[in-house]
């Protein structure tokens, strides 16, 4: 029953990643295009849908990480790549990017340029989880496209 758990949570791990990763784009656009004025952040419904799927993903990342048998905690991890990309580094690069979000968010809120504030801390946050994503083409830690 866990290994079918496992996988379905991978799965719906893996799949909302398109969803995150739209979503930012869609928020990235629509505070792009209102940069340098001034406003409130619920101009930009995008934003918020952005900050709750991202949190999402990371509720979903959080439960494998303490079921995968991807992430250890031994004397081999940091020797393995594919245990150190996901014990670490992707753990490490997607906290950080729900981090900044998080902060673009709360602090858009409270700015007199909140599109400026949103722009920046998103765009670092996409740069982040595009680098921690393990990609298809990063054949040796064995991902695919979903």
């Amino acid at each position: 029953m866990t290994s079918s758990f496992y996988n379905i949570l991978v799965s719906a791990h893996s799949g909302l990643r398109w969803l995150v990763l739209i979503f930012l784009l869609i928020a990235l656009y629509q505070a792009f295009t209102k940069r340098g004025k001034f406003g409130d952040i619920k101009e930009t419904p995008f934003v918020l849908i952005a900050l709750i799927i991202t949190h999402i993903q990371l509720l979903a990342g959080l439960i494998l990480f303490f079921i995968s048998p991807k992430v250890q905690f031994g004397g081999s991890t940091m020797s393995s790549s594919v245990l150190r990309f996901f014990t670490v580094e992707h753990s490490l690069l997607m906290i950080i990017a729900v981090i900044l979000i998080t902060m673009g968010y709360s602090r858009a809120k409270r700015s007199t340029k909140p599109f400026n504030v949103v722009f920046n801390l998103y765009l670092i946050a996409l740069i982040l989880i595009l680098i921690g994503i393990p990609w298809p083409f990063r054949e040796a830690l064995g991902a695919g496209w979903f």
